[in-house]
Parts: C-alpha cells; sequence; structure tokens
C-alpha cells in the first residue's frame, strides 16, 4: 500500500490496484510453489498494474474523458453549442439526440449506452466485451463528435 500510495494514487486506487494483484496471485496460486523469487514476482505485479493505470490516465486525459454519464452529455450538447435550460429545447434535444444516437454504429453507440445510462466505466465495459480500454475511448471519442455534428445541423435547421 505505501508504495501504491508513494506513486500518487489516491487510497481507493490503491486498495483497488492490492486487490487486482491479490486476485491474479489467487488465479495462479498452483504456479506460485515454482516461482523461485516470490517478492519479486509479486512486486512485477504490482509495477504491471502501475505501469496499466498510468497508461490508462494518460489515454483518458488525452480523450477527454470524465467518469460522470451526466457530464458526457453536458459535453455534447455543448460541442453542438445548445442553451439546455430552455425546456422547449430540452425536449426538443431529446428527441434528436435519440434520433442521432439511432444512426451511431452499433458499436459506438454500445459504449455510450453502457456509460450513460448504465453507469459502467470503461474497464467495466472492457471487461465483459473483451474489447481494449483503448478501443473503447475511440468509440466513444467518434460517437460524442458525431453525436455533436448532428445536434449542430440539427440546430440549423
Amino acid at each position: 500500500m505505501a508504495r501504491l500510495r508513494a506513486a500518487g494514487h489516491r487510497l481507493e486506487e490503491a486498495e483497488d490496484l492490492l486487490h487486482d494483484v491479490y486476485a491474479e496471485m489467487m488465479e495462479r496460486l498452483p504456479l506460485v510453489k515454482s516461482i523461485r523469487n516470490l517478492p519479486a514476482w509479486i512486486n512485477s505485479l504490482f509495477t504491471r498494474r502501475l505501469i496499466d493505470l498510468w497508461r490508462h490516465k494518460r489515454v483518458r486525459r488525452a480523450s477527454g474523458e470524465r467518469d460522470v454519464a451526466e457530464e458526457t452529455l453536458e459535453e455534447i450538447i455543448a460541442e453542438a453549442g445548445w442553451d439546455p435550460l430552455d425546456n422547449y429545447i430540452r425536449a426538443s434535444l431529446v428527441d434528436a439526440l435519440s434520433d442521432a444516437m439511432k444512426g451511431l454504429p452499433t458499436e459506438q453507440r454500445a459504449v455510450l449506452e453502457a456509460q450513460v445510462f448504465d453507469g459502467l466505466t470503461f474497464r467495466e465495459i472492457s471487461e465483459a466485451s473483451g474489447v481494449g480500454i483503448d478501443t473503447l475511448t475511440a468509440r466513444k471519442r467518434y460517437a460524442v463528435g458525431t453525436l455533436a455534428r448532428a445536434l449542430h445541423h440539427w440546430m440549423e435547421d
């Protein structure tokens, strides 16, 4: 825990990483007897997890990813240039957004729906679908851009 905290991670992240390493070690329990240097092996598990977390954070920052589903919708609305405070515009916007989402490729729509409606993280979606996190972030980025363009065209009409 001290190493993970020293790497600048919140307590929750450190506990999650520790749990991941423990779970992986339990999966490989039959192999533990054959490992010559168990502390070094466990250290390598932590190192790999830290690198994965660092890469994931870097990708999320580069794509502008946020964890909260409502913020994602606000991002789409903001890119389209709308003021969602007006009730009429909001109702029309929901209809337009629904129509635009129907036009998205299945893979992109699935990522957005999983995050916005189901509240899943990229990691959870990745584990459930078997698709890499980088691919999922790219799909979401393309979907957000497509929806923003569709809503912008709707606004012009």
